[in-house]
């Protein structure tokens, strides 16, 4: 049974720290975005559609009240991006969803393509 993989990510605009902490399992993705230092904020999960149907992944808001917008839209891009169940957090001090969106996304970008590169770099080669 293969582990789960961690990346930690982290970004500074504006003199704030805005972190991402990102766990993928075989079947889900988890993603807690925050700012400042690590938090739990308000969580969403997103399905993908079956691979018949058209339209965006599914989503909810399953815990939280703030930045449930964002934490929707980026749990279902999440969700889409690796055809799993993802669940995303996000926390915010200061600054609006508005503001927090632009920046979440870069850190989204960074953890995938980080994962993504450890993922072909550990996958078996043709002349394996």
């Amino acid at each position: 049974m293969a582990q789960a993989k961690v990346v930690q990510e982290k970004i500074v605009e504006d003199d704030k720290a805005f972190l991402a902490l990102f766990v993928e399992t075989r079947n889900a993705n988890l993603l807690l975005l925050s700012e400042g230092e690590d938090q739990l904020g308000t969580v969403a999960v997103a399905l993908p559609q079956a691979r018949k149907l058209i339209g965006p992944p599914l989503s909810s808001i399953l815990l939280g009240d703030r930045n449930t917008m964002i934490a929707r839209i980026l749990a279902e891009r999440l969700s889409q991006r690796t055809k799993k169940l993802a669940l995303v957090s996000v926390f915010t001090k200061t600054v609006s969803e508005r503001e927090a969106g632009p920046i979440f996304l870069k850190l989204i970008e960074k953890t995938a393509s980080i994962e993504s590169r450890e993922s072909e770099s550990t996958a078996p080669s043709l002349s394996d």
